[in-house]
């Protein structure tokens, strides 16, 4: 009967529903390949544009939806902004393996001021974001804070650096060793002289639901987006006579199709690089001037692992994210005494980032040992698994780079955040479009964080990159 086909038609979709819905990544989930409806890439892109935002991470949507947000009622018609992205499904973005994690313990004033606004703008995030007549917004931010701890060598840079953190209105303690054992009586001291502990504004939360609600956003405010790959551009220095123009204009940027040999110029007014660790060799692709683009953008990309225990007896519930002396880190995973974490490698030990795959043994034999001695209850252990992500490092002083280019005119920066670009990206989209709406930073002033200080050789050095 037709009802009963109905009926197992209704069950059928149903456990289908559940399916997708019990695949939808958590934080840190290492798997990004299912996308909510109605946020589908259109299958070509238009012929133009007014911006052409090349990146669809969490970086490139937020500056997509601070364009429509800066731009007010004055155009009559509206800005037109493009979103390009090369993987819709997010399998290998940044923003999705990421640990999910905000903290206002830096040691640079501009990122202390950018995690400030990114809090605030997480905690008021459905005003900011929330779609009518669509569910509320909810980043399951889970408010436990971040520990560092600091030996007798690192004590007084560490100290220093919270106070420039409270001068900036961040609530920061310091704690002796005797203080911190009280507080988390699971930590073993020994070779700690001080550790510092946000109070407020740091924890983690779910980056796939940041990142899908700056999409939904944007393109409820009318932001096109699709799915390609940005290799090449037309540039103004093609219609000059022979010789070296001192700068020139992007007039098309040429987006390869997924699975074909085509490509769809669009012609566009403003090109911002978001393109997180692929962001220096876009800047390489073909038709841009060699000699325009020198010196290079110092932003590779960095293969980062993140592990996934389980411990009974670990630290439970007042786990806040530890930054370890050594530079290994970890984090609660749920209630279940489940954990993350991981470890940055020295220079001259950077793994492959040709791929996605991971080392086990650098657990084994590089995490693990730091954490038991840390904290004597991981001695016991049992690995879940594992995955790895990229870091757009920048090499010249682990600082994102943000604003114009000094000579693709109308080219903009938003990258190189070397690991801190989920949890800046509501002010970094902010400032961008500020300078492409404005013509300044309005918000935040972020001129250090340009691109004159890669020219005169002048690094801000952030010494709080975990």
């Amino acid at each position: 009967q037709p009802s009963h086909v109905l009926a197992e038609l209704g069950q059928t979709l149903g456990r289908l529903g559940q399916a997708l819905r019990d695949q939808v990544p958590a934080a840190g989930s290492a798997w990004g390949g299912w996308l909510p409806p109605g946020i589908h890439p259109d299958p070509r892109p238009p012929d133009e544009a007014d911006v052409v935002v090349v990146g669809g991470g969490v970086v490139g949507w937020s500056v997509a939806y601070w364009l429509k947000v800066l731009e007010g009622r004055f155009r009559r018609h509206g800005m037109k902004v493009l979103v390009v992205e090369r993987d819709p499904t997010y399998s290998r973005a940044s923003t999705v393996l990421s640990v999910g994690g905000i903290r206002q313990q830096f040691s640079l004033p501009e990122n202390i001021q950018m995690s400030r606004f990114s809090a605030s703008f997480l905690r008021d995030i459905n005003e900011y974001l929330g779609v009518p007549n669509e569910p509320p917004i909810d980043i399951q931010f889970q408010p436990s804070g971040y520990l560092f701890l600091a030996s007798l060598d690192g004590a007084a840079e560490l100290e220093a650096t919270v106070q420039l953190q409270r001068a900036e209105g961040a609530q920061v303690a310091l704690l002796s060793p005797t203080q911190l054992k009280e507080k988390f009586p699971w930590i073993n001291t020994e070779d700690v002289a001080v550790a510092s502990y946000g109070l407020e504004d740091e924890g983690w939360f779910d980056p796939w639901t940041l990142l899908n609600a700056f999409r939904r956003k944007a393109t409820s405010l009318g932001v096109h987006n699709c799915c390609g790959e940005v290799r090449a551009f037309v540039t103004s220095a093609n219609d000059t006579i022979p010789g070296a123009p001192d700068s020139a204009r992007i007039k098309y940027v040429h987006i390869y199709m997924p699975d074909s040999l085509e490509y769809q110029p669009v012609a566009c007014s403003i090109v911002v690089n978001a393109a997180g660790a692929w962001a220096g060799k876009l800047l390489e692709a073909d038709g841009l001037p060699g000699k325009l683009c020198q010196p290079p953008l110092p932003v590779q990309p960095r293969k980062r692992y993140v592990f996934s225990w389980h411990c009974p007896d670990g630290p439970g519930l007042s786990c806040p994210l530890l930054v370890d002396t050594s530079g290994a880190y970890f984090r609660r995973d749920g209630i279940a005494g489940n954990y993350l974490g991981g470890m940055s490698p020295p220079e001259e030990e950077e793994p492959d980032p040709s791929d996605l795959s991971v080392d086990h043994d650098y657990f084994q034999e590089q995490v693990w040992p730091r954490l038991a001695r840390r904290v004597p209850s991981f001695e016991s252990l049992q690995v879940r698994g594992a995955w790895a992500g990229y870091y757009d490092y920048n090499t010249f002083d682990r600082n994102g780079v943000l604003g114009p280019h000094p000579r693709l005119e109308n080219l903009f920066l938003a990258t190189g955040f070397s690991g801190h670009g989920l949890q800046h990206s509501p002010a970094a989209g902010r400032a961008v479009a500020e300078l492409v709406v404005r013509g300044c930073f309005e918000s935040l002033d972020l001129r250090r964080l340009g691109w004159a200080r890669l020219e005169d050789g002048e690094p801000l050095q952030e010494g709080s990159v975990v």
